[in-house]
């Protein structure tokens, strides 16, 4: 993998990161205001995708070391 193709790689994962950030302070403040749990049940499946995304993504910086 290249550097620019990595970069770009931890550039995405950064932004996502900051998404799922924000998903976790919109969920905990939806759940403050006793919003209606089916939206935020949403947001949390919403932020569940976001981590799978980061979590592919970190797969893809961080190589696999074959003990």
């Amino acid at each position: 993998m290249s550097d620019q193709e990595q970069a770009d790689i931890r550039l995405e994962f950064s932004r996502l990161k900051q998404e799922h950030a924000d998903f976790d302070a919109a969920i905990n403040a939806m759940i403050a205001m006793n919003c209606d749990p089916l939206q935020i049940q949403r947001m949390k499946k919403k932020k569940l995708a976001l981590k799978d995304k980061l979590m592919a993504l970190e797969d893809r910086i961080i190589p696999d070391i074959i003990a």
